[in-house]
Parts: structure tokens; C-alpha cells; sequence
């Protein structure tokens, strides 16, 4: 099963112990009406659990869509739910939200308002070109796709290789010279799995995986990376 999530960066001084205080047991509700029928919208924050150096918990949300049914639109409540976890790494929080980016984005932003009152005080993590091309260049035995962005070339907004064994072409060379690395898609060497990361730790695994193996695998090999 391919797996993706997003990691971001705690700005505000916090801990786990007051960062589970404020979500456990939270939930607000929302009533909106549409067609003449009411809707009870939940937003809750479930199932926490706290060890050393982790909290992990889900993040549920609904909302409304307008689903066309024999010429009737028929207003459809439905459930957006997220697996996080937060891990103290050193002396800073990072938040790995399981979900794909956009969907990633609004968990963190709604995190944020949860503990901090406000959006932008969890923010993207970031990983350096210099520290995603060193990733890259000790697993580039087996690179799918290579995306360079902040390119010099005029009108040349990015650049793109697909293929196996990019590292190893006089193009990855010479691209590397016109822009930085932003998106690789290459093989761990030391876990087997195919792993499609971002400078912006999007990270997506395409191997068959399992949620606390993909967990386990960002914190121990996309951790470090990042700035």
C-alpha cells in the first residue's frame, strides 16, 4: 500500500505534556444547513497516546459535499480522518501528519488554531538542496526521478529526469550546475523501500508498507535531514 505524509516544524515553545493536555478529549461542533436539512459538523481529535518522546493521536473532520443524483443535488456529510504523531527530536517538535500534502496542510493548520490560538506556528519543515543531494547521492543506485527547481536558465522554471540510475548521467551533472535538487524518487539502501521525498518533506513511500513501519522509517531516515 503507498503510503504519504507530510512533516512540519513546531515554531512556538512547547512540549508533548502541554501539547496533550490541549487535544485530548477535544471536539467542536458546527451546524450548517442546506436544502432545508440541517448537519451536526464534528471536528475531534481521537485516540492519543503518549510515550518518552512521542504523541500520536488522529485528527477527524467533516464536511459537507454535493453529491448530483437523477437531477437532485443532494447535500453529503462525510469524514476526513488523519493519523499524527509528534516527536521531540532534540531540542525542537516535529509533526508527521498522515495524509497526502494538501490534506496534510489542513491538519497542520487546524492543529495549529488547536494549541496556539493561530495559524504559521506549525510550519513546513525543510530540508537543504545540499543535504537532499547528499540523500540522494548515497541511494542513487537505483533514482526514478529527479526534479531541480531555482533554475538559472531563463524561462526555465524547473528541471526534470526520469529514467534508473539518474545519479549516475552527465545530465543529473550538469543540471545540478543550472538548479537545486527538489524531488527525488530513488531506493533506500538501508531499508529497500522506494521512497519519493521532497525538499519540503513531502514524503512518500511506494513500497507495501504498513502505517508504524512508515512512521518508523521518517523518523530514522528523514529526521535527520532536516535543517
Amino acid at each position: 500500500m503507498v503510503l504519504a505524509g507530510k512533516i512540519f516544524l513546531i515554531r512556538e515553545e512547547s512540549d508533548l505534556e502541554t501539547i496533550a493536555v490541549k487535544l485530548r478529549d477535544y471536539k467542536t461542533s458546527e451546524t450548517v444547513e442546506e436544502n432545508g436539512r440541517k448537519f451536526e459538523l464534528i471536528t475531534a481529535v481521537d485516540d492519543l497516546k503518549m510515550g518518552p518522546d512521542y504523541l500520536q493521536g488522529t485528527f477527524s473532520q467533516d464536511d459537507l459535499i454535493m453529491i448530483y443524483h437523477r437531477r437532485e443535488v443532494i447535500p453529503t456529510p462525510r469524514t476526513m480522518v488523519a493519523p499524527f504523531i509528534f516527536n521531540k527530536v532534540d531540542d525542537r517538535i516535529l509533526l508527521s501528519v498522515l495524509e497526502k500534502k494538501q490534506k496534510a496542510n489542513n491538519v497542520a493548520n487546524s492543529l495549529s488554531k488547536i494549541l496556539f490560538i493561530t495559524t504559521g506556528q506549525i510550519v513546513e519543515a525543510r530540508i537543504a538542496p545540499e543535504r537532499l543531494r547528499k540523500f540522494h547521492e548515497e541511494n542513487f543506485e537505483d533514482t526514478k526521478i529527479i526534479f531541480f527547481d531555482d533554475v538559472d536558465v531563463p524561462n526555465v522554471d524547473k528541471l526534470s529526469l526520469y529514467g534508473s540510475g539518474l545519479g549516475n548521467t552527465t545530465l543529473y551533472a550538469d543540471y545540478l550546475k543550472h538548479g537545486k535538487l527538489w524531488y527525488t524518487v530513488l531506493k533506500s539502501k538501508k531499508y529497500g523501500y522506494i521512497v519519493g521525498v521532497t525538499r519540503n518533506c513531502v514524503v512518500t513511500v511506494f513500497s507495501r508498507i504498513e502505517e508504524p513501519e512508515f512512521v518508523s522509517y521518517i523518523s530514522k531516515e528523514i529526521f535527520p535531514l532536516i535543517a
